[in-house]
């Protein structure tokens, strides 16, 4: 990967990503329900429906390919192998504490916000109209959609060209360094999410909150 450039200047937009910072996400959210057995339950989520195995979605694979191939190669759990399918949406089952408020104090001060977020394209339809918190997004670039998947250089790209901003001016907020570090490449301000608090702590430090 090139080396980061550092920013020109000091962020005035926010771009979010959305699992494990605006969500929580897990698979385990969704199988625990079905598979009682807390060690079948691991077996499943590290060989079966695994988050490597999921990521074909989040680059635009559709679920017609994926999932009639999986119950191939594992009949005996073609039950659970439908359930994510159709039932996906509950791996996301509540917001990541405090980050929706900071989203709220962002919109009160007119700061641009956006997401960009390594999201299916089938399962993001299931998932925006219950989450209200993106009506203060004005663009949202989601990976299954533009298929590319960070952190590929052109789903930036894409983020950017739709914004219209100068890449210097956005801050981007996401739980993986790799992604971070992708942004910065292209001049981006990057914080890598870990608590709402210490997110909070680097809004106010780059004035985007009193």
């Amino acid at each position: 990967m090139p080396e980061a450039r550092p920013p020109a200047t000091r962020p005035c937009a926010v771009v979010w990503d959305v699992g494990r910072v605006l969500y929580h996400w897990d698979l385990r959210h969704l199988f625990a329900k079905l598979i009682p057995d807390p060690a079948e339950l691991e077996w499943f989520v590290t060989h079966v429906v695994t988050e490597e195995w999921h990521f074909q979605s989040d680059a635009g694979r559709p679920l017609a390919e994926m999932v009639p191939e999986l119950k191939g190669r594992f009949p005996d759990h073609a039950a659970l192998i439908d359930a994510y399918a159709t039932r996906f949406i509950e791996t996301l089952p509540y917001a990541v504490d405090g980050t929706h408020a900071l989203v709220e104090q962002l919109a009160a001060r007119g700061v641009p916000q956006f997401a960009l977020s390594n999201f299916g394209a089938e399962f993001w339809a299931m998932f925006r109209p219950t989450a209200p918190v993106f009506g203060h997004f004005a663009q949202i670039v989601i990976s299954g959609e533009v298929k590319c998947a960070k952190p590929d250089p052109r789903i930036y790209a894409v983020l950017e060209e739709r914004c219209g901003m100068d890449p210097a001016t956005l801050l981007f907020v996401d739980d993986r360094a790799d992604n971070i570090a992708a942004a910065r490449v292209r001049g981006w301000h990057g914080h890598v999410f870990t608590r709402a608090d210490a997110l909070e702590a680097e809004l106010r430090a780059h004035g985007l909150l009193d």
